[in-house]
């Protein structure tokens, strides 16, 4: 079982430590619902250095990154990201992925902790005759993140670094005092904050500036776990590997046809242009449900007495104080307003399709 480079802190603050993709990781500290509320409000700092971490370098690094990723990533400009998927020839999804350009032969991909070595077999499959050289970082690096509506000023004075220049979806890179850092202005929280990519050795001395200590803590900045990075995801109606999205699923059935440049060539291209060509059988909605027992992942969902799809992910949202769900039905209940049934076996709950994301920032 792997550990991340903050496992010491995670316990020194009181941490719950869990299995997670073969590594241990903290999912809660005081509470789930009480880091989902303090993320909405304030900051919370979130250890994700589990996430896999790929350096793609080379002279054919652009062409290679276009041929395995759905989204187009030439033109892709030094300092930003795009989010895209990693597809097999049938279109299903290997993996969702976020690459950064560094220069013109320096990439980063950040991938799911649990496809990591999935991951990296098939760009090494498929980097073979190309002027391609593969880095694994994950080891080497330490990823945290800071979530929510008050990070940008607090991360202003927290940290050596003038970040007011980086906008959403971009990212800057240097060094200070001979330690390399990467802050990227993304997440998965539905708040704003950034990402940041330091090595494994140092990340601890950046703690007491962001947390505190356990006798001392940050004011307003606090440790959250992976539960509440679920329930904000959920709420940010963003999906999840391995219950939005799976190998059994292409990207277009699974509400990602955004992240998809048909365009172009790459990898699973030819079938998911059939697909479109042929048309989508299910899609993905979201759901408001009665009352508040929570649809857990595979709960079937019915119409006229027939299932016709399932839950991927559900919880009861603390910010909207309401039952959500998302679910992969059948293209013709997939209207909003389409009134639905969430079976739970003997008890059936009421259900209506409602637009995707769930909640919305707050504009400032």
């Amino acid at each position: 079982m792997k550990q991340s480079p903050l496992h010491d802190v995670h316990l020194q603050f009181g941490a719950k430590m869990v299995d997670f993709a073969g590594w241990q990781m903290p999912v809660l500290y005081k509470g789930i619902i009480e880091e989902h509320q303090h993320t909405r409000a304030s900051c919370s700092f979130f250890d994700v250095s589990h996430m896999g971490r790929i350096r793609v370098q080379g002279a054919d690094s652009e062409s290679f990154l276009d041929l395995v990723c759905t989204r187009k990533m030439a033109g892709t400009e030094p300092g930003q990201c795009r989010y895209s998927h990693v597809c097999r020839e049938d279109g299903g999804i290997l993996d969702d992925v976020i690459v950064s350009r560094y220069t013109e032969d320096d990439w980063l991909m950040v991938c799911n902790a649990s496809n990591r070595e999935k991951i990296l077999e098939w760009l090494a499959k498929h980097a073979a005759g190309r002027k391609v050289d593969l880095l694994d970082t994950t080891l080497d690096t330490a990823m945290i993140a800071l979530q929510g509506p008050l990070t940008l000023e607090l991360a202003a004075s927290a940290v050596p670094v003038d970040l007011s220049g980086i906008k959403r979806y971009r990212f800057a890179s240097g060094a200070v005092m001979g330690v390399s850092y990467s802050v990227f202005r993304s997440g998965y929280t539905g708040e704003d904050g950034y990402e940041v990519v330091v090595p494994a050795g140092i990340v601890k001395m950046l703690v007491p500036q962001l947390l505190g200590t356990p006798t001392s803590p940050h004011e307003h900045i606090r440790p959250a776990g992976l539960g509440a990075r679920d329930t904000l995801r959920l709420e940010a109606g963003m999906p999840l590997y391995g219950q939005e999205m799976s190998e059994e699923c292409d990207s277009l059935s699974a509400g990602q046809g955004w992240c998809v440049d048909l365009s172009k060539d790459f990898i699973g291209a030819g079938a998911l242009r059939r697909l479109k060509e042929d048309g989508l059988k299910v899609s993905l909605v979201g759901l408001e449900l009665e009352g508040r027992r929570i649809a857990r992942t595979h709960t079937g969902v019915m119409a006229d007495g027939t299932r016709i799809g399932e839950v991927t992910s559900g919880t009861m949202s603390t910010t909207l104080g309401k039952n959500i769900a998302m679910a992969s039905v059948a293209v013709e209940y997939a209207a909003e307003g389409t009134e639905l049934l969430i079976d739970f076996g003997a008890r059936k709950a009421a259900a209506r399709v409602i637009p995707l994301p769930f909640y919305k920032r707050p504009k400032r």
